[in-house]
């Protein structure tokens, strides 16, 4: 016992390194609204997913090197993001529905929520090779902390749900620096609030629309008083096809295309996760259904789920908490299908707008071999959406 709480000590510590070392706390920089991007719907108070009550989120973000990439030398611009449903305090599972738009990508635990309808236990995302050392991490932290019923005795199974998008133009990703200590360091950073956004975490290395992006958050509070919130890892779509506010920004800013020192991908090349989160009362083939509705956000930016694009989305409700106890029929509530519609809109609008700020959060990255991925300018635009007459001030 007192090794382990050694142990935990320790990654606390590491914990609060990582958090301080990705770019600061919460949401330091200018996010869609700040730049007069006019967007539909009611945000709730942080504007992000952890307006959902109870939910945390935590970042690893490791950036380290530059020149000619070793690998398993760097240079290093790779991370973790991890997104507790009830919190570090708790395993109680749940609601979950899974959808893929395009499944060229990875969400493991997915055939679980499938088959039983619901998550136990955080869900993470960091780059396509580092799936492996995260769920490691998780369930190393899962045991450590006790979060789980046992089996017998004091042994547990758990399936984390852990997902991808590929990080390989700026980062050593064949390096595996990722390690289930970075894993752990996420769950430990995890906190409500406002969450940080852009080069951080498991969007350290990601691009979008081919402008630098990363990780976005946005919520919604609809009129029957429930919360939407939407966290997305941007690494998809094409230039041309961005649009911002209904404003074709891609065929107006063809310029600061990525400068990658080998053949360029083709575009529409890359994925995006997306993890919705709701206080309203639904059960999984509900939670399904809104995880439906994702596309149609991301199809307000421009993506479109290109072939070689994995689109994963996962939502999950906090509302029943009584769904853990397996030996008694659990009381649930759920809301009613005719009363669905507002919670559709809010994904939507939440979604969209998340995308936005991964990208306007987002700073041009240089990594592996002086690829530069650059951010999307925004005094430019500014004058693309003043053109159109799409400046919410």
């Amino acid at each position: 016992m007192k090794n382990q709480a050694l142990t935990l000590a320790l990654l606390a510590l590491l914990a609060a390194f990582f958090l301080f070392s990705s770019a600061g706390f919460g949401q330091a920089k200018p996010r869609a609204r700040d730049l007069g991007v006019p967007l539909e719907g009611t945000p709730g108070p942080l504007n992000a997913i952890t307006d959902v009550t109870g939910v945390e989120v935590g970042h690893t973000t490791i950036l380290s090197g530059e020149g000619r990439v070793e690998p398993g030398k760097g240079p290093v611009r790779t991370g973790v993001t991890a997104i507790l449903p009830r919190g570090k305090a708790s395993f109680v599972p749940v609601f979950a529905g899974f959808y893929a738009l395009n499944g060229v990508g990875e969400m493991t635990g997915a055939t679980f929520v499938e088959e039983y309808g619901i998550v136990e236990g955080p869900i993470m995302i960091t780059n396509t090779h580092s799936i492996g050392a995260v769920h490691e991490g998780v369930l190393t932290w899962r045991y450590q902390k006790k979060l789980y019923k046992p089996l017998f005795a004091d042994l547990f199974a758990a399936l984390p749900v852990v997902a991808e998008t590929y990080d390989g133009l700026l980062n050593d990703i064949n390096g595996f620096h990722v390690k289930k200590e970075h894993a752990i360091a996420a769950l430990e950073a995890a906190s409500t609030g406002p969450v940080a956004e852009g080069n951080v975490g498991g969007g350290t290395g990601m691009m979008a629309h081919r402008f630098k992006a990363g990780i976005g958050t946005s919520s919604r509070r609809t009129r029957e008083g429930y919360t939407v919130g939407v966290l997305v890892q941007a690494n998809h779509g094409s230039r041309r096809h961005l649009t911002v506010a209904g404003v074709p920004v891609g065929l107006e800013i063809t310029d600061l295309l990525p400068m990658l020192n080998f053949p360029t991908p083709d575009e529409g090349q890359g994925s995006i996760i997306v993890i919705v989160a709701t206080d309203a009362p639904l059960l999984p083939h509900q939670l399904k259904r809104l995880a439906r509705r994702v596309p149609l956000g991301i199809a307000r930016v421009g993506g479109l789920g290109e072939n070689f694009s994995g689109d994963i989305f996962l939502a999950f409700s906090v509302a029943n908490t009584t769904i853990e106890d397996s030996e008694k029929v659990s009381p649930v509530h759920m809301l009613p299908n005719t009363l669905i519609n507002p919670l559709f809109e809010a994904v939507v609008q939440a979604t969209e707008e998340a995308i936005l700020n991964a990208l306007i959060a987002a700073e041009t990255m240089k990594g592996i071999n002086g690829n530069i991925v650059f951010a999307l300018p925004h005094d430019r635009l500014k004058d693309v959406l003043r053109q159109y007459n799409r400046m919410a001030r």
